[in-house]
């Protein structure tokens, strides 16, 4: 029996990768039932590509919003993720993912994902890992060299979402604030939950654009990820320690110089911070854990520990896009 995806894709300007994209999905092994590409007020040639792949597969379905002026991730990358969600059932599908439009996928890779979901029940949130293309590797395919972006196996990858609906549902989906792609993960271990991302070959996947890079510098995207996780919860002693883990990975130095800015950027002006005391609680002593015996260890011991509130037939919860002072 065919194993029935979605996929949601939320895309603005995205003409230099769309196609390749495109192209790695058309090529799978196991084709999405579906897939909604919202196209977040393009202004350069996305909407006519679009448009040719949608009329070259009934599977493709355009939603087009109306141009914002610019490019916004996080909160707007969310608002155009419901736009598409919105415009169909997701009770019909068994699976769903939010994909960026950015990227170059191996050929049985939501095979592989659903195989090793459907093996384990309690898995909510599986993806595989992101490369950008070396100096060597140009044009960025698959088979050239690729460089690990350094996404731990604690979390799936944000550009990359692949959820069970149940869990999806069951988490109130995704916030729309910036670390929605980390909220998610430790949410849905609050409820019992396992989440993560495989390193195996055939679900490393070519993030086309480095990451951070899609609104400016790079420097500009590290300190958004710093505001994040003030956000999220994150305590000063595991900032400073996972940013001086990043000390020499791309781009060395500054890369984790201006996640700290942004961190402390937020706490300064006294940002409010996501969360009820459950999530924060959860949160604060899976960081603890994560400084003595690394991140997938420590979330391993917090999806043992929360195994008994696992409950597939739960009823979903309400959006928590709420963040709290």
């Amino acid at each position: 029996m065919p194993r029935n995806y979605l996929i949601v894709a939320p895309c603005r300007n995205e003409a230099k990768f769309v196609r390749r994209t495109l192209d790695s999905v058309a090529a799978q092994s196991e084709r999405p039932a579906l897939m909604i590409v919202v196209d977040d007020g393009s202004t350069d040639a996305t909407p006519q590509i679009l448009a040719d792949y949608a009329a070259k597969y009934d599977w493709i379905k355009i939603v087009r919003r109306e141009d914002r002026g610019k490019r916004s991730v996080g909160p707007g990358v969310i608002e155009a993720f419901y736009a598409g969600l919105e415009s169909v059932d997701s009770d019909s599908f068994d699976y769903l993912c939010k994909l960026d439009l950015d990227l170059e996928l191996p050929v049985r890779y939501f095979q592989r994902l659903m195989d090793a979901m459907d093996k384990n029940p309690r898995l909510g949130s599986w993806s595989g890992k992101a490369y950008f293309p070396g100096p060597s590797n140009p044009d960025g395919h698959i088979d050239g060299e690729l460089i690990n972006e350094g996404i731990g196996d604690e979390v799936s990858v944000g550009a990359s979402k692949f959820y069970r609906t149940t869990c999806f549902q069951q988490i109130g989906g995704f916030v729309r604030q910036v670390m929605w792609d980390g909220i998610d993960c430790h949410t849905a271990r609050l409820l019992g939950w396992q989440v993560g991302s495989s390193d195996d070959p055939e679900l490393r996947f070519v993030h086309l654009r480095p990451m951070g890079s899609s609104t400016g510098s790079i420097w500009e995207g590290r300190k958004r990820h710093g505001r994040g996780q003030y956000m999220m919860g994150t305590g000063v002693t595991f900032m400073l320690a996972s940013a001086a883990r990043r000390l020499l990975s791309y781009p060395a130095f500054t890369g984790s110089i201006a996640i700290v800015v942004g961190y402390v950027e937020a706490l300064v002006s006294g940002q409010p911070r996501h969360g009820d005391s459950s999530f924060r609680k959860l949160l604060t002593r899976y960081q603890w854990e994560s400084l003595v015996m690394g991140k997938t260890r420590a979330a391993r011991r917090v999806e043992k520990r929360r195994a008994e509130f696992w409950n597939p037939d739960l009823l979903r919860r309400e959006p928590l896009g709420q963040v709290q002072g």
